[in-house]
């Protein structure tokens, strides 16, 4: 069986930036396992596979996975292939397209060339103290911005959001593989475990995604599901309404820019996240 694909760089505004996605269209007879093969042979931070395709509603149902796991709800793969069904596959470049995921419908929007998508409403988790971190990292207690929680948060995927005071910190930033690994499996609520840096100086948002996966210490360049979650975050903590940049993937040469717009009120987030994709190239799989 053959199945057509495109890679394209995600948040990002030029090609060999932002995050790598693998689409695959038409793969609604693959099982679970072979789409697990096919993202671990990618080995990309995520692949998608477009399960079902309805052209006159202009929406999609697909799967996310990583080389390890199936997602539930994640945002750079959200983005990408909604910016390919949109300029590839949808007649027409629809301006707003309904894309299923396992956690339910998402509404996306292209305005322009930025790709924007409303997250679902934020579940605030466990609260962590600082006093844990410099047993697995090479943070002190005074890198951390004591204005703000250490807290699991979760729009569909769940991070670990940890506030640190200055740029510095986040840039010098260095885990030990084997003792966050530890630490990330007795706190963390769901299988999937990540923890999200940011930093927020000179008014300028920073942030770094370290994660464990085949039993190494990895480094995202790009995530929408983590930025979703701490966009809920900064409008329950900081402000009731954010318009920012995240940056994202500087320290590991593939610098991505993901837009937060969001408002709480009355209790209720609106949250979107938006961004630009790039198209790379395309192809045919044999699966």
């Amino acid at each position: 069986m053959s199945l057509p694909f495109y890679i394209v760089d995600v948040f990002t505004d030029k090609k060999y930036a932002g995050n790598q996605l693998a689409v695959f269209l038409d793969a609604g007879n693959l099982s679970s396992k072979e789409m697990q093969q096919i993202a671990l042979e990618m080995n990309f931070s995520e692949s998608t596979f477009i399960t079902k395709l309805d052209k006159e509603k202009n929406k999609a149902e697909i799967r996310i996975f990583t080389p390890s796991q199936e997602m539930q709800f994640a945002g750079h793969p959200i983005i990408g292939t909604s910016w390919v069904l949109m300029n590839k596959v949808f007649e027409n470049s629809p301006e707003n397209i309904t894309v299923e995921v396992p956690i339910g419908p998402i509404q996306i929007k292209q305005s322009e060339d930025l790709i924007w998508l409303k997250a679902a409403q934020p579940k605030f988790w466990d609260v962590f103290g600082k006093e844990d971190f410099p047993s697995f990292s090479n943070l002190t207690i005074d890198d951390f911005d004591n204005q703000y929680l250490i807290q699991e948060v979760t729009t569909g995927s769940a991070f670990v959001i940890v506030p640190l005071n200055s740029k510095r910190a986040l840039e010098n930033l260095a885990l030990d593989k084997d003792k966050t690994d530890k630490w990330l499996k007795q706190h963390c609520k769901t299988d999937h475990q990540g923890l999200y840096f940011y930093s927020f100086e000179d008014g300028k948002l920073a942030s770094r995604l370290l994660y464990i996966e085949h039993n190494q210490l990895k480094e995202d360049a790009a995530t929408g599901s983590a930025s979703t979650c701490l966009q809920a975050y900064l409008l329950k903590y900081h402000s009731p309404e954010i318009e920012k940049i995240n940056y994202q993937g500087d320290y590991m040469g593939r610098p991505s820019q993901i837009h937060l717009k969001g408002k709480l009120a009355n209790d209720q987030y609106d949250i979107t996240i938006g961004g630009k994709t790039q198209f790379v190239a395309k192809g045919e799989w044999e699966a």
